[in-house]
């Protein structure tokens, strides 16, 4: 650990404005899905993406590890988990400025082998009025073995829902998410990349998606914007798949999923309050 505690409150700063055309591309992005009102749940993680030369990518499509995150000895990296507190909404014309603080950086074993696990704290101001403060955790994974199949991940149990959307996955989606959020990583869209380095099934939902199909359907049923949201990936969902976007109550609010609908296994969960 000694070689990257100096990551630790590495910090850096961006800004982006909320502009009619990225709201209406946000829009028809997630169509159904969305909530009424005039905020734009989940619209944050389209906010100043990273815009790199191709110099400075990975294999992978993602900027180099070693520029913001940490070269962990770790190749893969994808989204883990996070949490959200909401002090007030996102909307067209804000001018949004996000400051982004690695707060920690951790090794675990797990039962797919070595795992790196990086959290990143954001805040996002609006006329330095804080908005949203986010914790995120990226985990960072050794390749696959060879010939090695993906795992079969539990059946979901059944749920007495209180809202439910179903959302068809292709590559238009994919590509049109990628777009949006200037995400070049290759597993949205390189199928031979995707199964044959990274060993998944297929072309992989984004996990920002996922979570801000979650996020809109919370504000739905809560009638308002969540305060808290609490996310966390669970098993890849995989392109072609109909997936089922699911609300229960519970006693603190809400606890939601992204279901899997032809396999029935959770592929993303979250809460909200």
């Amino acid at each position: 650990m000694n070689e990257y505690e100096d990551w630790i409150g590495f910090e850096r700063r961006a800004r982006d404005v909320i502009s009619p055309r990225l709201a209406e591309h946000y829009k028809v992005t997630l169509d159904h899905i969305l909530a009424d009102g005039l905020d734009l749940p989940g619209i944050q993680w389209c906010l100043a993406p990273d815009a790199l030369p191709p110099a400075d990518l990975g294999r992978d499509g993602h900027p180099k590890t070693g520029l913001f995150l940490p070269k962990l000895p770790l190749p893969r990296r994808m989204w883990a988990s996070g949490d959200l507190e909401l002090a007030g909404a996102l909307c067209v014309g804000d001018r949004v400025s996000r400051t982004s603080t690695i707060t920690d950086i951790r090794f675990k074993k797990g039962r797919t082998g070595d795992l790196g696990f990086v959290t990143v704290e954001h805040c996002y101001e609006v006329e330095r009025e804080t908005r949203i403060k986010e914790r995120q955790m990226i985990v960072y994974r050794d390749d696959p073995a060879p010939d090695t199949s993906p795992a079969v991940p539990p059946k979901a149990e059944s749920w007495e829902t209180v809202h439910s959307v179903e959302v068809a996955t292709n590559p238009t989606l994919l590509f049109r998410y990628s777009a949006l959020t200037f995400n070049g990583h290759r597993i949205h869209y390189d199928l031979p990349y995707a199964t044959g380095v990274e060993g998944y099934a297929g072309l992989v939902v984004h996990g920002p998606l996922q979570a801000s199909w979650m996020q809109n359907i919370a504000t739905t049923v809560l009638g308002r914007p969540p305060r808290s949201f609490t996310y966390r990936g669970v098993s890849p969902l995989i392109c072609g798949a109909q997936a089922l976007v699911e609300a229960r109550r519970n006693e603190d609010g809400l606890e939601l999923r992204v279901r899997n609908g032809q396999g029935n296994f959770v592929t993303m969960q979250a809460s909200a309050t």
